[in-house]
């Protein structure tokens, strides 16, 4: 049947299949739900499950209400509770749609802004009220009831969703700003409350515009009910967190970024959601969306439930809350979070606590399938936006396509140079030349995928220390060394991506629950940083060299990466063109004068960054803006010069070839 039918509403206890006497208004069988959608669904393949389950306004016989969805497959018995009807579990029964284990009704006179759970009862004394999965928004936290709402916004950015495919390809300048919204900047008088979606939208995109950053990541934005986890654990993956606002208000900031030019990434969550029991959790009494089997369903780490990737309605959920923040919230990427802990079934796990998969192997194969069909299917979608795997391990081919074997992802964070390129920072520089690899280690594996060098917030935080007190030495060589690891990051291949507070030198571990410490800035050591990170930010969008030919062994080239007795290294990056960049590095505190450093062109090579500039904070070594090549052949280039290399610095020259 496609028509509207009606149904009464039984009382309390009464299973709603059997009742047929008609009082009010529901949806058949196949009114709101088209057969295709049903197969889809319980096929794995639904990529659009929003528009069908949770909670959406229509009009039904001239009467305007809310219809209602839920997977429950072992309940025997679903209603909505709400602000409309008192709460009452029997007021407003759903009914079963099919055998698909959806329940659907349409309850008239319904607004937005209501308040609203499901009450199921299941086989064996199940009863409990639960939260919509695809609720659009939910009360602030800590209370825990879906909204109803329309998702209803004007956009206005329609200029940069006809070019954004250009921001973030692999041969562009790709550099991101993660930030915290929580924290970012916070009302400036007490009790120092987050500030809203609104409120953030102009500081936020003019800051960033000003820095030069090309895009946003912001941490997890799905609704979650613990502040302290930072968005990771999940318990609303289609409600943006309505602790800054509503849909629309969020919509707002990311239509406001557009307008700037920086496009938003978000970082996504299908690899563990949180266990609270009014959520996902053993939503119909039975482990629907995560493993039965503890060995496979619980995540030790985070104290989680993992998704069963092999469940076809699973797949349908997460496929489909990936292409909502698409579709309806114009998000340009979608950063995948611990896609390790997805591939291996091992993963933090001891012998025995784990269950190989079907060939005896730690691999999850199912994660596997899931992950690529995400990736095909955003990529399917929208060829303008780019996916990005935080994978910690030497899985292979993550960053490529999936036709050759690959995961699919359009970019891979690079672990292995955060922890190198920190732990070598951490040293005094008495000790670095024992430990020269640590930074040239990378190149070896540089092109087996399309890196993002992340200085991320993972590395601020539990105890870790910020990063400006991760530099050794005192407080003039702690200012320089991060100066020199920010001139490392952007000068080597792979994409940027800088975590809030480390482009003013934060002097506190990040925390959630409070400001950046935007007063330091009246400090010039402080200053120098904001300023160097925004000089690098300009350099690097203005230059070809430094980008184009990131994922290509022609876009890089080491001059001399064996002077470990100096720790001095330098490489030059070129693009298309015949424009090259030459960076130099001498990560010891001594002033190195008249240190000749071998040259691919001839003439003369412009200073065109100095770490060491009195305007960063620095003690103003350098070239007097510039120096001219030799025909005195060394480190295998056929021209060379004298350099003034500062201490604890990095010296960028531009020429040509």
């Amino acid at each position: 049947m496609s028509q509207i039918e009606t149904m009464k509403f039984p009382p309390y206890g009464t299973d709603p299949r059997s009742v047929s006497s008609p009082v009010s208004a529901t949806v058949s069988d196949y009114g709101w739900f088209g057969p295709q959608d049903l197969y889809l669904f319980n096929e794995g393949s639904h990529l659009r499950l929003y528009e069908k389950l949770g909670a959406h306004p229509r009009v039904v016989d001239g009467v305007s209400g809310y219809q209602f969805a839920v997977w429950a497959p072992n309940a025997d018995y679903v209603s909505v509770v709400g602000d409309f009807n008192g709460w009452n579990r029997g007021a407003n029964p759903l009914r079963p749609i099919g055998s698909s284990g959806i329940w659907s009704g349409f309850i008239p006179h319904t607004k937005q802004g209501l308040c609203y759970k499901y009450h199921i009862a299941a086989p064996g004394g199940y009863s409990a009220e639960k939260t919509d999965p695809l609720a659009f928004t939910c009360e602030i936290p800590p209370k825990t009831a879906s909204v109803t709402w329309d998702l209803a916004y004007q956009w206005n950015d329609a200029e940069w969703m006809a070019q954004r495919k250009t921001k973030i390809a692999h041969d562009k300048p790709v550099s991101i700003y993660e930030v915290h919204l929580g924290s970012w900047m916070r009302e400036a008088d007490p009790p120092y409350h987050s500030l809203s979606y609104r409120d953030l939208a102009p500081k936020l995109a003019t800051y960033c515009k000003e820095m030069g950053f090309t895009h946003v990541e912001f941490l997890p934005l799905t609704e979650h009910p613990f502040f302290a986890s930072w968005g990771y654990q999940v318990t609303g993956y289609f409600a943006a967190t309505s602790r800054y606002g509503t849909p629309q208000d969020l919509m707002f900031l990311i239509d406001t970024l557009h307008q700037h030019g920086i496009g938003v990434i978000l970082d996504w969550v299908p690899s563990h959601f949180a266990t609270d029991d009014w959520a996902l959790a053993h939503f119909d009494g039975t482990c629907l969306y995560e493993h039965a089997d503890v060995r496979q369903g619980y995540h030790p780490d985070w104290g989680s439930y993992v998704f069963n990737y092999g469940r076809h309605e699973v797949r349908s959920f997460l496929l489909s809350s990936a292409m909502f923040w698409l579709d309806k919230y114009h998000i340009d990427g979608l950063r995948v979070d611990a896609v390790a802990s997805m591939l291996y079934l091992d993963y933090s796990r001891k012998p025995g606590e784990w269950v190989p998969n079907q060939y005896g192997g730690k691999e999850n194969i199912e994660a596997i399938a899931f992950l690529r069909r995400f990736n095909e299917e955003v990529y399917r979608h929208y060829p303008d936006v780019q996916t990005f795997a935080e994978e910690s391990t030497a899985w292979s081919m993550v960053s490529r396509p999936t036709y050759v074997g690959g995961l699919g992802f359009g970019y891979k964070w690079d672990m292995g140079w955060m922890h190198d390129t920190l732990k070598y920072c951490m040293k005094d520089p008495i000790y670095r030349k024992y430990h020269q690899n640590d930074l040239t280690f990378r190149m070896l594996y540089a092109y087996n995928e399309s890196f993002v060098l992340p200085l991320s917030h993972d590395e601020v935080v539990h105890g870790k220390g910020p990063l400006w007190d991760k530099m050794a030495g005192d407080e003039w060589q702690k200012f320089a060394g991060l100066r020199l690891l920010f001139a490392y990051q952007w000068g080597m291949t792979g994409k940027k991506l800088l975590f809030m507070g480390g482009e003013i030198a934060q002097r506190q571990e990040w925390r959630h629950d409070q400001s950046l410490d935007w007063h330091l800035l009246k400090y010039p050591p402080h200053k120098g940083v904001q300023q160097l990170v925004r000089d690098l930010n300009r350099l690097y969008t203005a230059e070809p060299a430094l980008y184009e030919l990131d994922n290509q062994p022609g876009g890089f080239e080491w001059i001399d990466c064996n002077d470990a007795a100096n720790s001095v290294l330098s490489f030059y990056r070129k693009g298309k063109g015949d424009d090259v960049i030459v960076c130099v590095y001498n990560f010891t505190p001594v002033p190195r004068l008249g240190y000749r450093v071998g040259l691919p062109g001839p003439g003369s090579w412009t200073e065109v960054l100095n770490t060491d500039s009195s305007i960063y904070g620095g003690s103003n070594v350098g070239n007097s803006g510039g120096v001219f090549a030799e025909f005195v052949p060394m480190h295998n280039q056929k021209y060379s010069a004298p350099l003034n290399l500062p201490p604890l610095g990095a010296v960028f020259f531009k020429g040509k070839i």
